[in-house]
């Protein structure tokens, strides 16, 4: 039996879920988002807004065993964890979501929450913290670690041992090079290559990439 899933976000990443997660053990009973524009992306599934509806749609469900994911990508890792840990107040709990085709050694750990998507890999001994994403064919390979809230956006390559901090994010077909540090609240953009540590707070662009300014 398919386990009741919500999704907090329903923009296009919750369309990237909803493509698997049947796969992967669930079936998705509600959507949630903060913006009261946003218009369903799956028809049938009932839309709530904002944080008071969730709660009241929680009152009326208080038996449903449910799980959550929250589709909210981008340089949003800190609100993605602060709604995820939101949601496990109201016991209920991150769902494991792994794309079929997606790569995970043996021995990775993987966070609470975090979702990998399809072709992704996560090589041997990587730490991996709750409510990352790790999007389409985004690789992190040996004994890397990305702290909580992290997003490997589509293509991105982090070669071994490299460490990213809590909320960073890592944009489309960037490049680490090994052994490179990447602090908390990090931007990298699109195509860049990281030859160096980047800083706390830091949005890097460009090959070789360089500090354009903080956030």
């Amino acid at each position: 039996m398919l386990k009741p899933l919500i999704i907090w976000g329903a923009k296009g990443h919750a369309k990237v879920l909803n493509e698997f997660v049947v796969e992967a053990g669930y079936k998705i009973v509600a959507l949630f988002d903060n913006d009261p524009d946003v218009i369903s992306p799956l028809p049938g599934v009932p839309l709530h807004i904002g944080k008071e509806a969730f709660q009241a749609w929680r009152s009326d469900n208080q038996d449903l065993n449910a799980y959550a994911a929250v589709a909210i990508g981008g340089e949003h890792g800190a609100v993605r964890h602060e709604l995820q840990t939101f949601l496990a107040e109201h016991e209920i709990a991150p769902a494991k979501l792994t794309h079929p085709t997606a790569f995970l050694a043996e021995d990775a750990r993987i966070g609470e929450g975090t979702q990998v998507l399809a072709l992704a890999a996560i090589g041997a001994d990587c730490t991996v913290g709750d409510a990352c994403i790790i999007n389409t064919s985004a690789g992190l390979d040996h004994e890397g670690h990305l702290g909580h809230g992290v997003h490997l956006a589509p293509g991105a390559r982090l070669a071994g041992e490299v460490k990213v901090g809590d909320y960073s994010m890592i944009a489309v077909g960037a490049v680490v090079l090994p052994r490179i540090q990447i602090g908390k609240n990090c931007v990298v953009g699109a195509g860049a290559v990281i030859t160096r540590n980047v800083p706390d707070n830091s949005v890097v662009y460009g090959n070789p990439a360089r500090i354009i300014r903080s956030r």
